[in-house]
């Protein structure tokens, strides 16, 4: 009897978690059916014939191909942008350190999604003498030319006719739906963004604010350039979870995300290496004033910490939004952040005299608790429930994607066909 167990046992152990079901040949195919697990890296971390060894290394080699082509030109175009938007603080900071720290505010409160222009943020602060409200103009104006280069580019692309065939009315078919996935997912980075920008304002309040300022000014603007390598990663994360998901892959979805966060963690210990090599003196970027970059150096330790969490946290947090948890990090993120990092930050800057780096403290605190809870909640994750909820969700729009699906299919051969005839 127990030899038969054992048996059993074994042989369970050496079978793929996932078989794939293909649906019964009477039904009509769906949305939901034609996401089966069929890929590639699906199948070797199915297979039992193969080596765990070599099993991990195809794995490995598959997964980092599709990382890399959505990660690479993502985390090139954040650190564009980003680097335009820190122009503005550099061309201030060379103003003065006063323009800096007012600046910093303006950056963190009004202008805190606007990016800059910055051979044109040179000819207006430097050329024109408009000085920081030449650079405040600028940074909203770039905005503006992005957005409308992008929208251009929508209508007429033709890389985009097959996810975008114009405005119908189907568009607005579960939009109760959509709208409280999307709200969900703006509270959830605006209790992010927002965190790091009202800490800059309490430290407007701390003695001699314009030194404090200045020197989260300097470290922020790093950690915010090298915040967009792993915003690149959460915008990967978030596309691979989600795809393996709506194809049924639940190893692939989990294997993704080891990856995604051991690549993104292993690429923020380089930039905290780098930054504490650079810490006496990577403030004259920004300012030329010995008493700032004194006030840099003793942050940039804060500043290194900071930067390894943000190798994984902003990853869990796309991983989140593939998922569609959401709703849940943001309750996360409210009770971390605004209930344990802010108020412990104020009281080690103000009540114990840290100062700054007192409040860097308790945003670190903050985040620790954030990331710490991402992490036990993806690792407790049951990803066969995962897929099992994404077909679910797909069903839902079965009877909206057909239509869809055939316009985009028509637009395709209509465009072949204008093709072929010029």
């Amino acid at each position: 009897m127990v030899t038969s167990i054992e048996s059993h046992t074994a042989d369970e152990l050496h079978q793929p978690i996932l078989q794939p079901n293909p649906p019964p040949p009477s039904e009509p195919p769906s949305a939901a059916a034609a996401y089966q697990p069929t890929s590639e890296l699906e199948k070797v971390l199915s297979s039992t014939h193969l080596p765990l060894f070599k099993r991990l290394r195809l794995a490995s080699w598959i997964e980092l191909r599709l990382l890399f082509r959505l990660a690479g030109p993502a985390v090139m175009v954040y650190l564009i942008n980003n680097s335009m938007s820190v122009s503005t603080r550099i061309f201030s900071g060379h103003l003065g350190n006063l323009e800096l720290a007012a600046a910093s505010l303006g950056n963190q409160g009004i202008q805190l999604f606007a990016y800059g222009l910055m051979v044109l943020s040179w000819v207006v602060v430097y050329k024109i003498g408009a000085g920081l409200i030449g650079a405040s103009l600028v940074l909203s104006l770039s905005w503006w030319i992005i957005v409308g280069a992008q929208f251009i580019y929508i209508l007429v692309s033709h890389k985009c006719k097959a996810t975008w065939t114009g405005f119908r009315m189907e568009a607005f078919s579960g939009l109760w739906e959509f709208v409280k996935l999307s709200s969900a997912s703006a509270v959830m980075l605006c209790l992010e963004t927002w965190y790091m920008q009202i800490l800059v304002l309490v430290a407007g309040l701390l003695p001699d604010p314009e030194l404090a300022l200045d020197a989260l000014s300097v470290c922020l603007a790093i950690n915010g350039l090298l915040f967009m390598v792993s915003v690149g990663f959460n915008a990967a994360a978030s596309v691979r979870v989600g795809n393996e998901l709506g194809a049924g892959n639940p190893k692939s979805a989990a294997f993704s995300v080891l990856v995604v966060n051991l690549v993104s963690f292993v690429i923020a210990v380089i930039e905290a290496m780098v930054v504490l090599s650079l810490r006496n003196v990577i403030s004259y970027a920004f300012t030329s004033g010995e008493t700032v970059a004194d006030a840099v150096s003793e942050l940039c330790p804060f500043l290194a910490v900071t930067l390894i969490l943000n190798g994984v946290q902003p990853v869990l947090s796309g991983v989140a939004v593939g998922c569609g948890w959401q709703a849940f990090v943001a309750y996360v993120n409210v009770g971390c952040y605004y209930f344990v990092g802010l108020p412990i930050g104020c009281v080690l800057g103000f009540k114990f005299g840290l100062g700054a780096k007192g409040i860097w403290s308790g945003m670190i605190g903050g985040t620790v608790m954030q990331t710490s809870i991402l992490i036990w909640t993806t690792y407790r994750t049951d990803w066969n429930k995962e897929v099992e909820k994404a077909k679910n969700r797909l069903k839902k729009w079965d009877v909206i994607n057909e239509p869809l699906l055939k316009d985009s299919a028509d637009a395709d051969q209509e465009a072949d066909l204008n093709g072929a005839s010029q």
